[in-house]
C-alpha cells in the first residue's frame, strides 16, 4: 500500500488586478489559512490547488 501525501499551492488576483501563482507547497491547513490571509489583503479568486512533485501551479486569469 502507497502513502502519498497531498502538497497544496493557491493562485489569486492581487487587489491591483496582476494574476499570481504560489510557488511554496503548503499542506491543507496551512494552504487554507494562507487563502484566509489572502482574502483578508483584498485578493480575488483565491483558489487552494492541488499540485504534483516538480510543478508549479499557473496564475489565476
Amino acid at each position: 500500500m502507497t502513502s502519498t501525501k497531498r502538497r497544496y499551492s493557491l493562485t489569486w488576483t492581487d487587489p491591483d488586478g496582476a494574476a499570481q501563482a504560489s510557488a511554496g507547497r503548503y499542506n491543507k491547513r496551512s494552504a487554507t489559512q494562507r487563502r484566509r490571509a489572502l482574502e483578508a489583503a483584498g485578493c480575488t479568486r483565491v483558489e487552494v490547488v492541488v499540485v504534483e512533485p516538480g510543478e508549479l501551479p499557473e496564475p489565476a486569469l
